[in-house]
């Protein structure tokens, strides 16, 4: 796969941002209930969400902590401040100091499974990097686990993705995109010149809503597009909201006509309603199945949660012909559920499955981090006026202070709740 360029230089004199030093940061979790609208006016690319995302509060300190658990050398991230026209923005940019090896999908996967990111910024992560090997699989007629990233072995888009995960996670905000505008012309890659919009780039947007840009030119490169797919929920010209917050994410080259830059903006719902709890619309895909092994059972999970369901579970239960046999089931947001149905179908031995429409209620969540004696302990916590408030450590955050600690994991999640109760 090649990582298309971002959208050429500017006329703009940059300069150098201390990324620990941008004031009026957001809050983790200050998005939840709340809404983040892509305007892509210009089109969108990783490079330009990671910069936007940025300048509207996100805590680069927060991106650079997940950046640096992968396994990756040979590059530098750095931020810039920029003015596109009449517009200042930032700008992010990764330089390849050093050779890169080649990685596969299945490679990039496994790094990111088993690196130590926050859980959410690792599950979005591995999901909309599956959806970008998926429409490279697609065009060049590979299985996506076999789907190679050439020219720098894909780091700049290993940092893009992880760095805009980290940030849509940190915040918490449901997300709203623009149509994306589509430009035309070619573009030069390894596997020789191609056209725009580059076939991966057609491949992600199955779904999305296009419009011509009628521009020579790249607008929206394949790691933006699949970032959008995944997680936007809706495609609209402007929502309705209150704004509360606008960041500006400047792309690498200059657009005829037109600033290149994207706009996020985050705000208030003017329909939102306060209640104790809020309902979502899922569907439940599973399937009955006799003649599969544990490990391919426990591989079919990992699966469904890396290909967007929010919870993934085998129940053991009697099949025809008194077999013993599992209930492998997902729990989907609905314009997840092609997706999940395509991976349970393939990754496993059954023939059929079925899906149904499902109301999931939640108790208002919100993630805070209390500080104790084994260091920085993150906490999901879950209120609202059904009952007291659940609080739970994160448990892979609690393994790793005990490890480094030499104590045990419970001790840690004490350490946690009681740091919480003193406030």
């Amino acid at each position: 796969m090649t990582k298309h360029a971002d959208h050429g230089h500017s006329h703009a004199q940059p300069e150098a941002v201390d990324p620990l030093a941008l004031a009026d940061q957001l809050a983790q979790a200050s998005g939840r209930g709340k809404i983040l609208f892509v305007d892509a006016f210009s089109g969108v690319a990783g490079d330009m969400l990671t910069a936007a995302l940025v300048d509207l509060g996100v805590p680069y300190r927060h991106m650079a902590e997940c950046l640096a658990v992968l396994p990756l050398e040979g590059y530098r991230a750095e931020l810039e401040r920029c003015s596109e026209g009449s517009i200042g923005a930032l700008r992010f940019h990764v330089h390849v100091d050093g050779p890169q090896p080649e990685r596969s999908f299945a490679t990039i996967d496994a790094m990111l499974r088993d690196a130590s990111l926050p859980e959410p910024c690792k599950v979005l992560s591995r999901r909309v990097f599956r959806h970008l090997a998926e429409a490279e699989g697609q065009v060049h007629g590979v299985p996506p686990d076999e789907v190679h990233f050439h020219e720098v072995g894909a780091v700049d888009s290993i940092v893009d993705i992880v760095a805009v995960c980290a940030g849509l996670t940190w915040l918490g905000a449901s997300v709203l995109c623009t149509p994306l505008p589509m430009g035309r012309g070619t573009v030069l890659t390894r596997h020789g010149r191609l056209p725009l919009p580059a076939p991966a780039t057609v491949a992600c947007l199955k779904g999305v809503p296009t419009v011509p840009a009628d521009l020579e030119a790249e607008l929206v490169t394949p790691t933006g597009a699949a970032v959008v797919a995944v997680v936007a929920s809706d495609y609209v010209s402007w929502p309705s909201f209150t704004v509360e917050r606008v960041g500006w994410g400047a792309g690498s080259r200059e657009l005829p006509g037109r600033p290149n830059v994207l706009r996020l903006v985050l705000g208030e719902p003017l329909s939102r309603v306060q209640s104790p709890a809020s309902s979502a619309s899922m569907q439940v895909v599973e399937a009955n199945i006799d003649d599969m092994s544990g490990e391919l059972a426990a591989h079919a999970i990992d699966a469904l949660l890396g290909a967007g369901a929010v919870d993934a579970w085998a129940v053991p239960t009697t099949t025809k012909k008194g077999r013993p046999g599992l209930v492998l089931s997902a729990l989907v947001p609905s314009e997840a559920g092609d997706r999940v149905l395509s991976v349970l179908l393939s990754e496993t031995t059954t023939i059929g499955a079925r899906r149904y429409s499902v109301e999931r209620t939640e108790r208002p969540r919100r993630q805070v981090i209390v500080q104790t004696e084994y260091g920085s302990i993150p906490l999901k916590v879950s209120e609202g006026s059904v009952g007291p408030a659940q609080v739970k450590p994160e448990f892979d955050a609690c393994v790793q202070a005990a490890r480094a600690a030499r104590v045990p994991v419970r001790v840690v999640l004490d350490a946690a709740r009681a740091a919480f109760r003193r406030g």
